[in-house]
């Protein structure tokens, strides 16, 4: 598998082709967002990794710097270093906006104040990094978008949850945690 990590090592989704990077989903970087599990740009712990690789157990998360008029918080957890045309969905979540932490390990279900979407791994929850071996440094990419309306019950794909969140976000703050193997 290492093998297939060295072929690939050059190609690269990167940050331009994420569905992200369009301009409705711009806003200042008002948010911090932390972890005691890592820094930004740091390394994020083997307990972090996803299933076969670690624990696969969610790091803590906080974010402080939501505006008041906050009527949602998403969190979306990318790969941009993913050898595909476009950075791979990890997490979805979609937040309460007096929810302002998340205990390592609570990016699961039934986490009072959370609803999961179905991200591209198709599961709903945390999906921690799983990079080819060889394959080099990944960049996993934490967002916290504040929204200024609701994301309805209906929405259930993270297709139709960009779609919402397009032109509504108030804030945003992004922390990246590395991890290679």
């Amino acid at each position: 598998m290492a093998l297939l990590g060295k072929v690939f090592r050059r190609v690269r989704a990167g940050a331009h082709r994420s569905p992200l990077a369009s301009g409705g989903y711009a806003a200042p970087e008002s948010i911090t967002v932390t972890s005691e599990a890592f820094t930004d740009g740091g390394t994020m712990p083997k307990s972090s990794a996803g299933k076969g690789v670690g624990d696969n157990t969610s790091p803590a998360l906080r974010w402080t710097g939501l505006p008041p008029e906050t009527r949602q918080v998403v969190l979306i957890i990318d790969d941009v270093d993913v050898p595909l045309p476009r950075p791979l969905l990890h997490t979805v979540a979609v937040i309460d906006p007096g929810v302002n932490d998340v205990a390592a390990g609570r990016l699961q279900a039934g986490t009072a104040g959370m609803r999961f979407i179905r991200a591209d791994l198709g599961h709903r929850g945390y999906a921690g990094p799983r990079p080819i071996p060889g394959h080099g440094p990944h960049h996993y990419r934490f967002h916290v978008f504040a929204l200024d309306e609701p994301i309805a019950d209906s929405v259930t794909s993270a297709k139709a949850l960009l779609a919402a969140m397009s032109g509504h976000v108030l804030a945003l703050g992004v922390l990246t945690g590395v991890y290679e193997r």
